[in-house]
């Protein structure tokens, strides 16, 4: 919850403030003191009657009204001093920067639990415990450096690590970012990652809110909140870059399926944020750069070019960008040969650009006019300037920034050095702009905003006939947790409309000898109990006689923990992958790929959380890395894409219809013939359990 005197308090009280600047109560009030905070600010603090120069009182009760507490006493303390304010002093923000909380035991959780009731009574915002605090525009609540400067055009921060927040902070403002906000939530007691968006979302104006938005995220508690408040940003036109820590598999449990195995919590955090339109970052480097690259326009297309002094850095970079599918085209002609008139012998306009050590501040001028007027297929520039110490470089950065502000096409640039070349740095830095020391990392950061695709539109579309809701619930509710038995999998698929290969299940060889007759030799045989049956050597392909089968009839029922004997018409065709993974808090996560044993060794797959659209299903086949397979390769047919979308979305539909279904696996399906089947298919149930 976010009241406004959390952003725009009229009166502060820091409860624990001190005169020792190294502790977080005596901080908090130097920062705010030295931002010349224009409200009425107080302090409570028994010791002393004056603190920093501020009048400090006994206690909070002998306070007037205020409307925003900053707590640095210790946690004990803090319910009580919480229950006067929000009581009696008609406190309706709280900060607390206090720990020994929830995150250390149980009587700290019982504390915070406590601090919340309170809070949430009297209707009021609370941010922490355990945080660095909070600053806006008005007043900078928080007890660390360094303090950024302070902007509404700036960008929003909200993290939910203090110390990381303080890492992030001091890279960008190496960069030159500038903050509209920081929201350090603490352990987000009451107001987490997904409350602070949610007040963004429902507050933002595009041209007067903050347009960029960083996210450091350590855990996410509430996706579907998160996605809608992400995605309706985006849509307004806000760009959101986050830090999800924690994506190693490391911690994940075993699983019995491909879908199990591959649909992991961090394929799960991926699918969020493409589905909400959130460009993902895996450092504070990377996070800060993308910010830096979303804070200036952005290019119209991917063709760069790469205008330096120094051929290694825009090799490097040309590298960068060209494995990652941004264009670094080449540059020849009448106009090129003109420019290249105007530089000194020795020099380069086929792009990378290279104007030589000796070249001036003139030439790097001409160059970037010709970027703009005379080069139609470049789209953004990229200059890559440094110092090796002998001259000041300050004509050269004065000439960057003036064509920054009057170019058509975006210009970025990369300053790589930072302590040569400090002083000119700086001044540029102060003029405005953001600067980037680093040409691979910014490469990396441009392409995968260059990439990024904004989030679907919305798009809800009933599942076509055939598709039996009722049936679907039925053979679900009577079903107990664990796989289905074959005949039910069949039946479950029939209710959902998915196509699949004709089969039939024998306990007996002279039932296996009437099923391969009946459905038509060659067939294709699999025992029926093990979780993974070619491992255990339970599949038997390419059966053209009733000798053959009670042979391998006999052979396969000895096989441990297998009860029966599945039979299938010998199919043939590409081989393709789709399922399901209930993967909590999240929900239900689809995915596809190339199927049979490329799914284990590839690991090529795409994932969409649930509900999937069909145009969310085409974009999930063309993710595939294998996708030019799937197009047809020498001559080999290509697969029917809509089929392949068609499962995708009654797969996603089936879900929806059954949240029970906590694991699914069709592999392979079959695309031949015109048409995508499934020929082996695994269901696990799993009853959710009732909401605490």
């Amino acid at each position: 919850m976010i009241t406004q005197q959390l952003i725009t308090p009229e009166s502060i009280v820091v409860v624990g403030g001190s005169d020792d600047v190294h502790k977080p109560g005596g901080k908090v009030i130097k920062n705010l003191t030295d931002s010349q905070y224009a409200g009425d600010l107080y302090v409570v603090n028994p010791k002393a009657g004056r603190i920093q120069g501020i009048r400090s009182f006994g206690t909070v009760d002998e306070l007037p009204p205020v409307d925003l507490a900053i707590l640095a006493i210790p946690a004990a303390a803090c319910p009580a001093a919480v229950e006067i304010l929000a009581k009696q002093k008609n406190t309706k923000a709280f900060i607390i920067l206090s720990a020994g909380f929830h995150e250390e035991n149980e009587a700290g959780a019982a504390l915070e639990a406590q601090i919340v009731k309170t809070v949430n009574d009297a209707g009021a915002s609370l941010i922490g415990p355990n945080c660095i605090g909070v600053l806006t525009t008005h007043y900078t609540g928080v007890f660390t450096t360094p303090v950024p400067e302070l902007s509404p055009s700036g960008v929003d921060f909200i993290t939910g690590s203090g110390a990381t927040a303080v890492f992030i902070l001091d890279a960008a403002m190496q960069n030159g970012l500038r903050f509209s906000s920081v929201y350090s939530v603490g352990n987000s007691a009451q107001t987490g990652v997904e409350e602070v968006l949610e007040y963004m979302d429902n507050t933002y104006c595009d041209g007067h809110s903050a347009r960029v938005k960083m996210l450091y995220v350590e855990s996410i508690q509430q996706p579907e909140k998160l996605l809608k408040h992400a995605s309706s940003l985006v849509r307004k036109g806000a760009r959101i870059a986050a830090v999800k820590a924690g994506s190693s598999e490391a911690g994940c449990r075993a699983a019995s399926s491909h879908t199990g195995a591959l649909a992991t919590p961090d394929a799960a955090v991926d699918a969020l944020f493409r589905k909400a339109g959130i460009i993902r970052c895996y450092s504070r480097s990377e996070l800060v750069t993308v910010a830096g690259i979303l804070s200036n326009p952005l290019p119209e297309g991917k063709n760069i070019a790469i205008i330096t002094h120094a051929g290694g850095p825009a090799v490097m970079l040309t590298d960068t960008l060209s494995h990652s599918g941004i264009n670094v085209p080449a540059i020849g002609g009448g106009k090129a040969e003109a420019l290249l008139a105007k530089l000194f012998p020795g020099s380069s306009v086929a792009n990378p650009i290279d104007f030589l050590a000796t070249g001036t501040a003139a030439q790097l001028g001409h160059i970037i006019d010709a970027c703009n007027s005379d080069f139609a297929d470049i789209d953004a520039m990229v200059v890559i300037f440094g110092s090796p110490g002998l001259v000041r470089v300050f004509d050269v950065y004065d000439v960057i920034s003036e064509k920054m502000q009057a170019s058509a096409k975006p210009v970025y640039p990369v300053m790589p050095t930072v302590i040569n070349s400090r002083e000119e740095i700086a001044a540029f830095v102060a003029k405005g702009h953001v600067t980037f020391p680093d040409e691979v990392i910014f490469g990396h950061a441009l392409a995968k905003v260059l990439n990024h695709t904004p989030p679907p539109a919305a798009e809800k579309t009933a599942p076509a006939a055939p598709f039996d809701y009722p049936a679907i619930r039925a053979l679900v509710e009577q079903a107990g947790d664990g796989y289905l038995p074959p005949q039910k999998v069949q039946q479950l698929l029939d209710a959902a409309g998915i196509p699949r290969a004709g089969e039939m299940v024998a306990v007996s060889a002279e039932e296996a000898v009437e099923a391969a007759r009946q459905l038509g030799f060659p067939v294709v045989m699999k025992v029926v109990g093990p979780v993974h049956k070619s491992d255990v050597g339970g599949v038997a392909l390419d059966i053209k006689d009733a000798a053959a089968v009670r042979k391998e009839f006999e052979r396969m029922i000895k096989i441990k923990d297998t009860v029966a004997i599945l039979l299938q018409p010998m199919l043939s065709g590409v081989q393709l992958f789709a399922g399901a993974k209930r993967e909590q808090p999240f929900g239900q996560m689809v995915l596809c790929g190339l199927g049979g044993i490329f799914v284990e060794a590839l690991h090529d797959v795409s994932a969409c959380l649930a509900p999937v659209s069909r145009s969310e299903a085409g974009e999930m086949i063309r993710r595939l890395r294998g996708y030019k397979i799937l197009q047809g390769l020498r001559g080999q047919p290509p697969v029917n894409e809509q089929w392949f979308i068609d499962v995708i979305a009654r797969i996603s539909s089936l879900c929806e219809a059954a949240p029970e279904i906590a694991e699914m696996d069709l592999n392979p399906l079959l695309a031949a013939a015109g048409k995508v089947v499934a020929v082996d298919a695994r269901i696990r149930v799993e009853k959710l359990s009732p909401p605490k």
